[in-house]
């Protein structure tokens, strides 16, 4: 096995627990936490991609990953204030009792 299918395979672990915890769970918190998940194996990926490609020195994986980050970060924090005020209007993060976003 080469070192590349070694981070693929991990990545391919990491975005099925962060897919898996984001499609069965109720907890707001415990989905968002799933999808970063998800981001971070994708992160993974482009690293893997990027150090064993045939020209490492020209830095694209790692502005790929660094623009992610940033996504990341931005989308936890939306993520986290709308549950926050969902919280403050329903005094629950659970998704099935949550039913005021339905039209």
């Amino acid at each position: 096995m080469s070192p590349l299918s070694g981070y693929l395979l991990l990545s391919a672990v990491l975005f099925s627990i962060g897919l898996s915890g984001a499609l069965t769970r109720r907890n707001a918190i415990i989905v968002l936490i799933g999808i970063e998940l998800m981001l971070n194996a994708a992160n993974l990926n482009f690293i893997a991609f990027w150090h064993y490609s045939p020209h490492p020195e020209m830095l694209t994986g790692v502005m790929f990953v660094i623009f992610s980050i940033g996504i990341a970060a931005a989308e936890a924090a939306v993520g986290l204030s709308i549950i926050v005020a969902v919280y403050r209007h329903f005094r629950t993060t659970d998704l099935d009792k949550i039913s005021f976003l339905k039209g």
